[in-house]
């Protein structure tokens, strides 16, 4: 399923998610240097960047052993500071910002568009970023805590925008998006309500995070899904703290009664 757009207008231009989308294809194509592939690219230069600035669970629980790539691709953790790579509490930040192709890269964008800006419109740019990025250390914090010892670079904006489908699910539980969905050889547009759709994501990522702790060949494929959990709850939980009461009751009444997608989409 792959949602497309929301019935739920906002009252400003949402600043804020324009610049996260932005900053991260720029720090995908320009820092990271993902190129055009749709898979993880494999150039030295990304593999190396990838080591350096992704949160790797294992530098995080150990706090005097550095990671670096090996001969042969591999990912070597030693005691020791590795020259020229940034000290560990700093990843979980840079993490967030990037991306292993251009197809993690355009869900990922996708999925903040269509719901971060209604978050933004509700919460402002200020207790939206503080908000977004609290999403993000509380996605790491749970994927370090089920595989502390994983020495595995951990990337992507997906635990922070967890957070922001958690806030979504709260302030409009009953707002429709249009979705795209494949079946086998068809596809078709459906509108779905949020709560249906957002709570399907969320118990997908349960399921693929069990089977991934229950196989010991790592059935997830390299997706952190642990960290969609924790942002997903992080966003429950916090989206009341941060959302001003009467904005709060604006919105959740907004998304009862939001207009037709059709007529009155942002």
């Amino acid at each position: 399923m792959f949602p497309l757009r929301d019935n739920v207008p906002t009252q400003r231009t949402p600043v804020l998610t324009v610049t996260l989308v932005v900053v991260n294809v720029l720090a995908y194509f320009f820092w990271q240097h993902g190129g055009l592939t749709l898979g993880e690219p494999t150039s030295p230069q990304f593999l190396n960047n990838l080591v350096d600035w992704a949160a790797i669970p294992y530098e995080i629980t150990h706090p005097d052993v550095h990671c670096d790539l090996a001969s042969g691709g591999a990912v070597e953790c030693f005691r020791g500071r590795v020259a020229d790579q940034p000290p560990t509490w700093i990843t979980p930040f840079t993490a967030m910002f990037m991306h292993g192709g251009l197809l993690h890269l355009g869900g990922n964008m996708l999925f903040l568009w269509i719901f971060g800006n209604n978050i933004e419109d509700c919460l402002g740019p200020v207790r939206f970023i503080v908000f977004y990025l609290l999403g993000g250390l509380a996605a790491m914090a749970l994927q370090v805590a089920i595989a502390p010892d994983a020495a595995v670079p951990t990337i992507g904006a997906s635990g922070a925008i967890a957070g922001v489908l958690g806030g979504y699910l709260v302030l409009f539980p009953r707002a429709r998006v249009l979705t795209l969905i494949f079946i086998v050889f068809f596809f078709t547009f459906i509108e779905l309500p949020a709560m249906l759709l957002l709570g399907f994501w969320f118990l997908t990522q349960l399921i693929f995070g069990y089977l991934d702790v229950a196989s010991p060949t790592g059935g997830a494929g390299g997706v952190a899904y642990f960290a969609h959990v924790g942002g997903f709850v992080f966003g429950i939980v916090a989206i009341r703290l941060f959302a001003p009461r009467r904005k709060r009751e604006a919105k959740l009444a907004a998304g009862w009664r939001a207009p037709p997608t059709g007529r009155s989409v942002r």
